[in-house]
């Protein structure tokens, strides 16, 4: 029996694979109300395919007790080598790990078209990993099989850093194609001469995924960032300059948009006077009307930050201390999201529902405003948009110029 733990646009393809091959197969997501450890119950084979390496140890942390000794786990997830060793020493020794990241989006994994780069060759770890040995691919390659071509690549942690390596080069690809496109608009070169231009050259093919950027979704500007985020090291300057871009875009809210979509992004940021929305998810959301905030070339516009949570509900109701220092928090995140701190603030526009109530709110500001002050007008409103919201801060922000390769 195959138990596949997975979800989201890859998974639901590949386990149908694996259905429609005759493999007798358990699925697992989340929100059933199954337990991972009942989906892997009595399985032989246990395939996860999730979003990243946190979602991944949560899931098979849960599935533990459910695993079987003689199991193999087939970890098919986007996260890293350092990942997979954490899994081997999570996993108990009777259970076997191989690694088979992939490349390809939805419609390989739909037409079993993938390339499926595996590690875990008996023998020890590559790159030094430590745990003790993967299993051997050949105990699952039969079945990795129905995904596409399967490439067997050495020890364990191999599969991971190949398609790391791999994304290094063309996810910055079609960041620099996304700013070829933008400097030829910028200085008058015709779009499409420039695509059959590109056409003649090796990067031909990947500039003409960029022509129209996709409408589906198949491989997610998020799911690029992360690939960056876990590949790119202290010293990759295109990779890192790649990642800056789609983190950029990610945050004005085009993560769950095609990677394709990174073209339109930069050639917005490049037209002259161009506002760019920025809507994080590391804070609450905003009901639709507004986005967190804006950037105009160097300057960032916070939207009016006030004390609710990620449900809408108030936080510190009635407390002045607490809804201050709740909205400080937001704030902080919105500055570093663009690389920016308190010192970067040029100016703050406070409502407060209670004026004899500034002392408190003062106390709790000074804890993050700690050097020269910056511009700042407070104003006593009778009320705010939510009943017990006592304040409310929005913010005008010099941002710091941006870092390129080579120089500022």
């Amino acid at each position: 029996m195959i138990a596949f733990l997975g979800q989201g646009r890859m998974g639901v393809p590949m386990a149908r694979r694996l259905a429609a091959a005759g493999h007798d197969v358990t699925t697992w997501r989340r929100g059933t109300g199954v337990t991972a450890a009942a989906a892997v119950d009595g399985a032989d084979l246990v395939i996860t395919m999730l979003s990243d390496p946190a979602a991944v140890r949560e899931v098979l942390t849960a599935a533990l007790p459910g695993l079987r000794p003689g199991a193999t786990v087939v970890e098919m997830s986007t996260i890293g080598p350092e990942a997979v060793r954490e899994l081997r020493a999570l996993l108990p020794a009777g259970v076997g790990l191989v690694d088979a990241p992939v490349l390809g989006s939805v419609g390989p994994a739909a037409e079993g078209t993938l390339t499926v780069l595996a590690g875990g060759l008996t023998g020890g770890l590559t790159g030094g990993l430590a745990g003790g040995d993967g299993a051997d691919v050949a105990r699952c390659r039969e079945v990795l099989s129905v995904f596409g071509t399967v490439r067997e690549l050495g020890p364990l942690g191999a599969g991971a850093a190949m398609k790391l390596a791999v994304m290094n080069a063309l996810v910055p690809a079609q960041v620099l194609l996304a700013e070829t496109l933008a400097y030829g608009e910028a200085h008058g070169v015709d779009r499409e001469a420039l695509f059959d231009v590109l056409a003649l050259t090796p990067l031909g093919a990947l500039a003409e995924r960029l022509r129209v950027p996709a409408a589906e979704t198949r491989y997610s500007l998020a799911h690029a960032a992360k690939d960056l985020e876990l590949g790119a090291w202290e010293g990759a300057s295109m990779a890192g300059a790649a990642r800056a871009r789609l983190q950029e875009a990610r945050a004005a809210g085009l993560g769950e948009r095609d990677l394709t979509a990174i073209a339109t992004h930069v050639g917005e940021g490049h037209r002259a006077g161009r506002a760019v929305p920025l809507n994080l998810a590391t804070v609450p959301a905003t009901n639709g009307m507004y986005s967190h905030a804006v950037r105009a070339g160097d300057t960032l516009y916070i939207s009016g930050v006030a004390a609710f949570d990620e449900r809408g509900e108030i936080v510190g109701e009635g407390s002045m201390a607490a809804q201050t220092e709740h909205v400080y928090r937001v704030i902080e995140r919105i500055l570093a999201d663009q690389g920016a701190g308190f010192g970067d603030v040029a100016f703050i526009r406070t409502y407060l529902t209670d004026m004899d109530a500034r002392a408190e709110h003062g106390a709790v500001r000074r804890k993050f405003i700690t050097g020269t002050p910056p511009a700042s007008t407070t104003v006593e409103v009778s009320r705010l948009f939510m009943p017990g919201l006592l304040l409310e801060v929005d913010l005008i922000v010099a941002l710091p110029p941006r870092v390129t390769p080579g120089g500022r």
